[in-house]
């Protein structure tokens, strides 16, 4: 390694994420690796003629954020797609609704994002009639923020050949209305899936998550179009910090897009891919793509080494599995989307493959699946290293939280996503998971206090993607009721499942996610001192400059 620094952080609360020197006042960097971590005489020591120093101002400098839990192909499409967040009331849907058709005259179907289950009313659902009595001659779908449920209108319904329902399979719902013709509403990828094929990108970024397989046909130009807009949505990453991001939808055509940008001009953010395991894919897929694809996409930019599966979906679209049976609905505990037989063989597979697992559970009922499952597969293969995370675990059962340090299970959670959090609704979520489950639905503090480790992210385009917006969700999270337990971790637990815990569970707890000589060049300056900012500020703190792999991918101009 070079001994003089290419770039010098100085004048800085540097919070290097290292226990052994907590704190310092600057970092140099040469090439892609950390050179020097020290006192601002120490590290300017190491400046050559044409070493660039940055005036940090005093404020944090930090490892960049390692946004464990995203989906960069849907949220690089969201950045040009209508945001309905914080709409109330048919009124105010018109009014967007309306004034967004008009900005986008050629658009083949208009698609909106962060629509509320409530955007109505607290008591009355969306349904294509009200769609249609907004504009009813193109075809329109907006979709709830966790989007595992969207709404259309009658010629999108019709024009996708799902107006008279169709087979979507288990856990997926087209809801169908009183007339005999599809209500509008759509529960889970199957369901929304035709209508999503209507838009300028075919949906092919839903394809990853909804089947895990790649497009049928992709023309040149498609895929230029495609590769532009991941771009866009890689430089928005670096925007906000981020150097790392772990995705949860995966399929072969987003792990080449992504390969032709790293050798083409180099990828501004770190990317980790899984293989996505569906329901109706043979056991052998395991070994024959997602091993396949760890060994060619194995370099520290783009690495695709873990398997992604979806137990269940989401506690509003009545999808979630839990333990008893939803509050509002006697008799009905969600179905899962893999029976208990099906994915401990998936489980106990992967694990003799060397394959990290990830999978959605949201209910109770779903988390306890998962860790079946996990323990299924130290018993059949011996207890290893293997890192397999639960993801979002939006109620966990008392019974099952020792288990996630019993099993080594990383649980991987969203500060953005408790109702009541981030401009949220209360409802219909607590009357659906119902009183009794309220002290153990997003339990963040009880999960880290019984031992299990803890990575936060934002599941964007689920929710806004700034580390900095959800890191003051995460410190400002109010108690729905009195008696609840604070669930709040405090800042430095806040900030390392933002940085170095999400590169151990990436493996790379060795060269990444602390700033440390030897380490990767992956750093964020901030415009102020994070720990002298009250909590509720956090999210207007600005990123000042990005770098990751010792390259500037951000400046603020």
């Amino acid at each position: 390694m070079s001994t003089t620094a290419d770039i010098i952080i100085h004048n800085g609360r540097v919070r290097t994420m290292d226990d052994s020197r907590p704190f310092a006042e600057a970092v140099a960097l040469a090439g892609n690796s950390i050179l020097a971590v020290g006192s601002d005489a120490e590290v300017k020591a190491l400046a050559g003629t044409t070493t660039r120093l940055v005036d940090a101002r005093g404020a944090t400098v930090m490892p960049g954020f390692n946004e464990a839990h995203m989906h960069i192909f849907g949220g690089s499409v969201g950045l040009g797609q209508l945001s309905l967040m914080g709409v109330k009331g048919f009124d105010a849907l018109k009014s967007a609704v309306l004034a967004y058709a008009a900005a986008n005259p050629d658009m083949p179907l208009l698609e909106a994002l962060y629509a509320d289950y409530t955007i109505l009313s607290e008591d009355e659902r969306v349904s294509r009639h009200h769609l249609d009595a907004i504009i009813a001659d193109r075809p329109f779908v907006m979709m709830a923020p966790d989007r595992h449920t969207a709404w259309a209108n009658t010629v999108a319904l019709d024009k996708a050949g799902i107006l008279n329902g169709r087979d979507v399979g288990v856990g997926n719902e087209i809801v169908m209305g009183a007339d005999g013709l599809a209500a509008g509403e759509l529960r889970e990828g199957n369901a929304f899936g035709p209508i999503m094929a209507l838009s300028a990108t075919g949906g092919r970024e839903m394809l990853g998550g909804a089947t895990g397989g790649d497009p049928a046909h992709v023309t040149p130009a498609e895929r230029a179009t495609d590769i532009a807009v991941l771009k866009q949505g890689l430089a928005y990453c670096a925007s906000l910090g981020i150097t790392s991001f772990q995705n949860m939808d995966g399929n072969l055509y987003q792990l080449e897009m992504l390969q032709e940008i790293e050798d083409t001009q180099g990828l501004p953010v770190r990317a980790r891919m899984p293989f996505h395991m569906k329901n109706f894919m043979p056991l052998t897929d395991l070994e024959k793509k997602a091993a396949a694809w760890r060994a060619r996409f194995d370099s520290d930019k783009l690495r695709c080494n873990f398997v992604k599966v979806f137990m269940d979906g989401v506690t509003e679209g009545e999808t979630a599995v839990f333990v008893d049976d939803y509050a509002h609905k006697p008799g009905w505990k969600g179905e899962p989307l893999f029976s208990a037989g099906h994915f401990n063989e998936i489980a106990v597979e992967a694990d003799r493959l060397g394959l990290p697992i990830a999978v959605h559970a949201i209910g109770d009922g779903a988390v306890r699946m998962v860790l079946d499952g996990y323990e299924a597969a130290r018993d059949a293969n011996g207890k290893s290293d293997r890192r397999n995370r639960v993801e979002h675990i939006e109620v966990v059962h008392p019974d099952d939280i020792p288990r996630f340090a019993e099993l080594g299970t990383v649980a991987s959670m969203q500060p953005t996503h408790p109702p009541g959090s981030a401009g949220l609704p209360l409802e219909p979520y607590l009357t659906y998971i119902g009183r009794e489950r309220w002290p153990y639905a997003f339990a963040w503090k009880r999960l880290v206090e019984a031992g299990a480790k803890m990575v936060f992210s934002t599941d964007w385009p689920v929710s806004p993607l700034s580390p900095l917006s959800c890191i003051r969700d995460a410190m400002t999270r109010k108690r729905w009721a009195d008696d609840m337990p604070d669930q709040r971790l405090s800042l430095d637990e806040t900030l390392a499942a933002y940085t170095r815990t999400g590169a151990w569970v990436e493996f790379m707890e060795d060269r990444k996610g602390v700033l440390k000589p030897g380490y990767l060049a992956d750093v964020v300056v901030l415009s102020a001192e994070i720990g002298q900012a009250i909590a509720q500020e956090t999210a207007d703190i600005a990123v000042e400059m990005t770098i990751c792999d010792g390259r500037v991918t951000y400046e603020k101009s």
